[in-house]
């Protein structure tokens, strides 16, 4: 499965740096991935960038409406996407005022991360992380435990 990670700027502070370059770099063991990282702006241009930038691909955006998932609820959703014949899936992270209507209406799934509002640089190290989780899971290794 292919993975492509969508977000409106890039990790700035030095601790969400680290965890995005750690964590990115383990997910390249589970899944072919592709970043992306657009400019800040508008809401509007940032959800028109995400879907242009998503092609084709089903978005999964990163959304404080969306459905919690945990992380073996998260393994399965992405291997019942590759079984599907998903063969890419978009992870969008919007800027500070979130993403329009449009880009949740022609999303696949909202997904919350949780109820507390977490920093922009912090949400982009949680969705690398979970997303490795999530392949150590389907793969059976033990970093889960």
């Amino acid at each position: 499965m292919r993975l492509h990670l969508i977000t409106v700027g890039e990790p700035r502070l030095a601790y969400a740096c680290a965890g995005w370059d750690e964590y990115t770099g383990r997910l390249k063991h589970h899944h072919r991935l592709t970043v992306t990282h657009i400019a800040g702006s508008t809401p509007q241009k940032e959800s028109q960038a995400i879907l242009k930038a998503a092609g084709h691909a089903p978005v999964v955006a990163l959304d404080p409406r969306g459905r919690q998932f945990s992380s073996p609820e998260l393994s399965r959703f992405i291997g019942a996407q590759g079984l599907a014949g998903t063969g890419e899936l978009a992870f969008a992270v919007g800027g500070p005022d979130g993403h329009t209507d449009e880009l949740r209406a022609a999303a696949l799934t909202l997904w919350s991360l949780g109820a507390l509002t977490l920093p922009h640089d912090l949400a982009m190290v949680v969705l690398a992380e979970a997303l490795y989780r999530a392949g150590t899971i389907s793969r059976g290794e033990p970093y889960h435990r």
